[in-house]
């Protein structure tokens, strides 16, 4: 599965698919220096349960780590995600999982 970033400026995607296929997660930037809130993710009912959500979520965290940035989880299921996998989302998570104050 290819997964691509859009970058539209003041935050942006990480999209697999298209058309009706199309999953994505967004993400904007944080009122928290150098973080990103991670505020939607969502796969088509027909593709649920592949793991297309968690691996959006891998490479948006890959995408964070290389920008130096942490991660506020503000979408449940990126939330839920690093609740369970702190040994692999640890380092990125910020202890905020409401984004206040945005910019």
């Amino acid at each position: 599965m290819e997964i691509r970033h859009e970058d539209r400026g003041r935050g942006g995607l990480f999209a697999a698919g298209e058309g009706d296929d199309r999953a994505e997660l967004t993400y904007s930037p944080a009122g928290i220096q150098n973080s990103l809130v991670f505020d939607h993710t969502y796969v088509p009912e027909h593709l649920r349960g592949q793991g297309i959500a968690e691996k959006l979520v891998d490479h948006a965290v890959a995408y964070a780590r290389e920008q130096g940035m942490s991660v506020v989880p503000a979408c449940s299921y990126v939330r839920s995600l690093f609740q369970r996998h702190p040994e692999r989302y640890g380092d990125v998570a910020t202890r905020e999982d409401k984004p206040f104050g945005r910019i």
